[in-house]
This record gives structure tokens, C-alpha cells and sequence, in this order.
């Protein structure tokens, strides 16, 4: 490869490492033809990025950012999973992926700027989206407030019946 495709395919992946909120290195080792574009096609459809990268070039990137932890783990057919919206996404696509094909392996992950290895991912991959984060979140918000109103609608359920009993005795005295 000519001298300028690497300097691109280094920034490329630079950019990568500096700006997704996560960067999964993987092990696609094999992983067939066929395979491989299944695991791209789940990935688009998730969100997810999915870059194969030769190993002297990512060493090159991520020297580059100061990124040093990462380059003993880019031996090996490496391959990156980043998401720029949802950090877990990654490892939930290739948690799912590896159930069915038991690959591809995942080597180590920088997650929103934290270093893990590869016996973190299956917490990270548990982690719920972000969108079901927030609905979490907002319903656990939303529920003191619900039963503040049951609470007073129980309440003037009681009065109206009160007043309906008393009602219906006055009616009775007469």
C-alpha cells in the first residue's frame, strides 16, 4: 500500500480511537467470508462500526493518541467495533453475534475512555442501551409521582362517598 493510503488508514483510525465512546478490539480469526459480512450487516443495523485494520497501522494510531495500553493487544487478525451513539452497542452485537458462531473473540476494550480487557466485555455487553437507560431512569422519576396522584385520587374517591352516605341519610330523614 502506498505510503498516503497508510498516513489515511492511521488518521482514519486515530479518529476512531478519539471520538467513539467505544472501541472494541476484536479477534476475527475464523470467521469466514460469509460470515464476517453477517457480522457487518448486524453491526450497520445496530449502529456499530466495524473496521478490519492491519495491526502495524492501529499500532501506528494508537501511539499516536497516547494510547499505549492498547498495543499489546493488536496481535493477530485485529478488526475494531466502535459506536459513536450507544458505547455498549458493540459489545452486545458481537455478544450476540459469538453465541451463534462462538466468534469472533473480543481482545480488549476502551470504553468511554476506560481500559478493559476481555474479561469485562460480558458486563458491558449486559448493559442495557442508552434509550432503555433513560426510560429507566424517567420511569423511576415518574413513579413517586404516580402514586402521589392514586394516593389523592384514593382519597377523594373516600370523600365523595362520604358525602354520598351522608346524602343519602339526610334523604333518609326526611
Amino acid at each position: 500500500m502506498p505510503r498516503p493510503e497508510k498516513e489515511a488508514v492511521v488518521e482514519e483510525v486515530a479518529e476512531i480511537l478519539n471520538n467513539a465512546k467505544s472501541v472494541f478490539v476484536t479477534d476475527f480469526e475464523g470467521l469466514d467470508v460469509a460470515e464476517i459480512s453477517e457480522l457487518r450487516r448486524k453491526c450497520r443495523e445496530a449502529s456499530v462500526g466495524y473496521r478490519v485494520v492491519k495491526n502495524t497501522l492501529a499500532r501506528l494510531a494508537v501511539k499516536k493518541i497516547g494510547c499505549e495500553e492498547m498495543v499489546p493487544y493488536l496481535e493477530g487478525p485485529s478488526a475494531l467495533a466502535y459506536s459513536y451513539d450507544d458505547p455498549s452497542a458493540p459489545a452486545r452485537v458481537i455478544a450476540e453475534f459469538a453465541r451463534t458462531v462462538e466468534k469472533p473473540k473480543i481482545k480488549m476494550s476502551r470504553f468511554e475512555g476506560l481500559f478493559f480487557g476481555p474479561d469485562k466485555v460480558a458486563e458491558i455487553a449486559a448493559l442495557p442501551s442508552k434509550d432503555v437507560l433513560i426510560a429507566k431512569l424517567i420511569g423511576g422519576l415518574n413513579a413517586p409521582m404516580q402514586r402521589l396522584i392514586g394516593g389523592l385520587g384514593g382519597l377523594v374517591q373516600k370523600l365523595v362517598r362520604t358525602i354520598d352516605a351522608v346524602r343519602a341519610e339526610k334523604e333518609k330523614q326526611e
